[in-house]
């Protein structure tokens, strides 16, 4: 993506924290057990919005250090998870002094980075031959009905599924793992989840009102799914992790 593009999409992030924390989807547990390495006492989540990811590391006993630039989003981390440290920074300067944790995170934030900036910034707050570990989900649009959804929603795919993230030359070679699963909603969160994306938190009021109106069409009248129906959205998360070389190369 465009860097120019890239800040001024992410920039829709710095409100709507509550609402986001509310809707979006968790990470299945055996992604979270694959990427904590042996041992692991620290980690730091870059990106770490409201802390949907940051929660699952505390729950496995690490020491948390969350990093997000929107104050929105951290406060609502701060508030939920008081467990966890926090700091206001980017996964490109993070203020975290070097080789500081065992492991690095970015959930569904490595596409809003500068990947070698990023790459490069965790391995210096790495401590030798930890683990950085990058995972989005992306909604199984191989589906008809979910990739329609996704198109009303603006929530096209990412990354497409060939895709392998580069963490440069301080890293071994990316390993990767995808697991299937599903985030259960009712209608109105799901129109909720259309309104936490960026593409509408940066739209104009009469784009939003149109993509509010065609979601409800389609869910309601398309799908005819009841105003207390439990929707199963069908998601696949990638994870990719690597692990930092002892000394640069």
């Amino acid at each position: 993506m465009d860097p120019g593009r890239r800040r001024s999409l992410a920039a829709g992030y710095l409100t709507g924290a509550g609402r986001y924390d509310r809707v979006r989807p968790s990470y299945p547990e055996q992604i979270l057990e694959w990427l904590i390495p042996p041992g692991a006492a620290s980690a730091a989540d870059l990106g770490a919005g409201t802390g949907i990811f940051t929660r699952m590391l505390l729950d496995h006993g690490l020491t948390v250090t969350a990093v997000d630039p929107s104050a929105d989003m951290l406060s609502v981390l701060a508030s939920r998870l008081p467990g966890a440290a926090v700091l206001t920074g980017t996964a490109e300067t993070t203020g975290l002094p070097g080789a500081s944790v065992d492991l690095v995170t970015l959930a569904q934030a490595w596409h809003w980075v500068d990947p070698a900036a990023a790459a490069a910034e965790a391995a210096r707050i790495l401590a030798p031959g930890g683990t950085l570990g990058v995972l989005w989900n992306q909604l199984d649009v191989g589906l008809p009905w979910v990739h329609r959804l996704s198109r009303i929603m603006h929530a096209g795919d990412v990354y497409s599924p060939g895709y392998r993230p580069g963490f440069g030359p301080l890293f071994t070679r990316p390993e990767p793992m995808r697991v299937r699963w599903t985030q259960e909603l009712d209608p109105a969160g799901v129109v909720d989840l259309a309104k936490s994306r960026s593409y509408y938190q940066r739209a104009s009021e009469a784009t939003r009102a149109r993509l509010e109106a065609n979601l409800r069409w389609y869910l309601h009248d398309y799908l005819a799914f009841e105003p207390d129906a439990v929707i199963s959205l069908p998601y696949f998360t990638y994870a990719w992790r690597a692990r930092a070389h002892a000394t640069s190369p």
